[in-house]
């Protein structure tokens, strides 16, 4: 990723995106590999360029007002492999690597993990890992 970097010159592929009022976009992750859809997340003007500078998903968690880098409490990283943008300007698609094979912070692979059946969400993905072994007990 870092020739990636290199390639992009000064930032203004950053006003291509079509910013929500709040300055966020959103983000989904996807296997480089298989293609699952893995997470989508917030990313702002600052996450985006250190997301292509590092080589590493950097994320805005709304919730907690900064930046994110995925696996910084879990060691679960998001190495990036390619990055794109939809027709419309307002999604960005990570394609990345994900480290120890965990997405979610339920423990599992993808936070995509329910499925609508006869009107209820069923979860269709094992735990891989029980989060309180990840990030400690709350």
């Amino acid at each position: 990723m870092k020739d990636l970097a290199d390639n992009l010159g000064p930032s203004s592929w950053l006003d291509d995106i079509l910013w929500t009022e709040d300055g966020l976009v959103p983000a989904i992750a996807q296997d480089a590999e298989t293609g699952d859809i893995l997470m989508m997340a917030w990313m702002n003007r600052e996450s985006l360029q250190l997301t292509v500078e590092e080589g590493q998903a950097v994320y805005w968690s709304r919730s907690r007002g900064k930046l994110w880098r995925k696996g910084e409490s879990s060691g679960h990283q998001q190495v990036l492999k390619d990055i794109r943008l939809d027709c419309d300007a307002d999604v960005v698609l990570l394609k990345v690597e994900q480290k120890g094979g965990i997405a979610c912070h339920t423990g599992r692979r993808s936070c995509f993990y329910r499925t609508l059946k006869d009107g209820e969400w069923v979860s269709t993905e094992p735990v891989l890992k029980d989060p309180d072994a990840i990030y400690g007990s709350h």
